[in-house]
């Protein structure tokens, strides 16, 4: 990181599951430090930066009991930077311009900020919507169903549950212009809805892996199937078995014919 006093800076305030604070100066004016409130998304693969800043001002004599108020103790993922360093900054009128993108090489105290905040300055921002389902922050274009954009959650429960898209045998070649498109598989929320990823293409012709999708498919007809498009190529999904429910003149393994337990 460059020590010029013309280099963009900015010091994390605080954080918590929406939103991440920052500031580029201490040097107060009209009394009144000025903020950014950068909105954040929890993703299954990280947290996402998003792309609109919006700008507060806070009393330049109550920037602790601010942090302390908007970044509540009570949520898991709030912390607070170090009012001590904080306080030392604004002793010496501490300022520089604010940058264009938040990133780990104009952050001036990564020590306070946790590992996973740490990993998304690490990524480009992204633009952020509330999911259409839940209302949870989502990043816009990652998870969109029927026109409706939705988080990573949502879109694996309505797509990948029991009324998604399934199939019982392999795809025509017309219809693979209509499958789901995802950037991503979660394998933990797969597991939420009782699915197994049985293959899975990255970064081969299309014709082949078209192929070898059918030839799963088609490989195992007793159970229904669904493919996904993904950033990289396919994934297959496959629906798990059901539970064979017992005969209405049979016992439950547990217990002895005539429903008495001995």
């Amino acid at each position: 990181m460059s020590d010029r006093s013309d280099d963009p800076r900015a010091y994390v305030l605080g954080g918590n599951a929406s939103t991440l604070a920052f500031t580029s100066s201490l040097v107060a004016d009209n009394r009144q430090v000025t903020a950014w409130l950068v909105p954040l998304a929890w993703t299954p693969i990280g947290v996402v930066l998003g792309e609109n800043w919006q700008r507060v001002g806070i009393a330049a004599d109550n920037l602790a009991g601010w942090t302390d108020q908007t970044f509540d103790p009570a949520d898991e993922r709030s912390f607070v930077s170090s009012l001590r360093e904080l306080d030392l900054l604004a002793r010496i009128g501490w300022s520089a311009p604010v940058p264009e993108t938040l990133g780990d090489d104009v952050v001036v105290n990564l020590d306070d900020i946790p590992e996973d905040i740490l990993d998304a300055l690490a990524h480009a921002p992204e633009s952020l919507v509330q999911c259409a389902i839940c209302r949870r922050t989502c990043v816009r274009d990652h998870f969109v169903w029927n026109e409706r954009r939705l988080c990573a959650w949502d879109y694996h429960a309505t797509v990948f549950g029991k009324r998604g898209p399934w199939r019982d045998a392999p795809y025509e070649e017309r219809l693979f212009e209509t499958l789901p498109q995802a950037p991503y598989v979660a394998a933990p929320l797969l597991e939420e809805v009782g699915v197994d990823a049985v293959l899975a293409i990255d970064g081969i012709d299309d014709a082949l892996a078209r192929r070898l999708v059918n030839e799963t498919i088609g490989a195992d007809p007793a159970h229904a199937h669904l493919a996904v498009r993904t950033s990289g190529g396919y994934t297959v999904l496959r629906e798990r078995s059901a539970a064979v429910e017992p005969a209405a003149d049979e016992a439950p393994l547990d217990q002895p014919p005539g429903g008495e337990t001995p």
